[in-house]
């Protein structure tokens, strides 16, 4: 998997040259892991619902073809993008899922931080009251997102056995356009990044220790 750090790109435009790539590849083509940063933007799934965009302002939408609901973008977040052969590598798209979320669990305690996953809700969160401890995490019944933030998310596609799209790891951003958004489809679901947890990282050495991660997760099946 050749790696791509790509830096600042406009999500329209890049997500157009993730389509093409897709497209055009064969059965020979190399896969490829872009890593980039993006201005600000919302970005809608297939399912999404308008009824998520609470006040989006002055940050344009952009209707996409993954799967998901509404999420953000924006400078100081790591997003990932994988371009991959799923038959060449010889797993399926759950597997898939669960890599990408093993990564980033992985990328996280390279920096102290304790990541959870959550029934049926792709992504990756932390316990805002302990962010650094080990405990197992035991969600609420009634509300499985209770004392919870949202530190990375999930919204892939995939067209021919072939993925795009990918994953976003909040680093150092400005949060408040999260707020503007039901994010991923939840209402009053909690947004953090590393640096609101008390960790100082810059983007290019969390773009690195994700981009370490995926290449482990992501290798075939021997």
């Amino acid at each position: 998997m050749h790696l791509h750090l790509l830096g600042v790109q406009p999500y329209p435009a890049l997500l157009a040259r993730m389509q093409a790539f897709t497209a055009g590849r064969s059965e020979q083509t190399e896969d490829q892991l872009w890593l980039v940063e993006h201005p600000p933007v919302f970005t809608q799934g297939l399912a999404g619902k308008t009824d998520h965009l609470l006040a989006p302002g002055d940050i344009p939408v952009v209707q996409t073809d993954r799967g998901g609901q509404v999420t953000y973008h924006g400078p100081g977040q790591v997003v990932a993008y994988p371009l991959l052969d799923l038959r060449r590598l010889g797993f399926y798209v759950k597997e898939y899922v669960f890599r990408l979320e093993t990564a980033l669990l992985n990328t996280l305690v390279q920096v102290g931080v304790t990541g959870h996953r959550v029934r049926a809700a792709p992504g990756i969160y932390v316990r805002l009251s302990d962010p650094f401890g080990h405990a197992r995490l035991m969600p609420d019944s009634i509300d499985p997102f209770k004392g919870l933030g949202k530190i990375a998310a999930l919204g892939i596609k995939v067209s021919r056995h072939c993925t795009y799209h990918g994953l976003a790891l909040n680093v150092a951003m400005d949060l408040q356009p999260f707020a503007r958004i039901n994010p991923c489809g939840y209402p009053g679901l909690q947004t953090v990044d590393l640096q609101s947890l008390g960790v100082q990282v810059s983007w290019v050495d969390a773009a690195q220790l994700l981009a370490t991660q995926l290449q482990k997760q992501l290798q075939p099946v021997r």
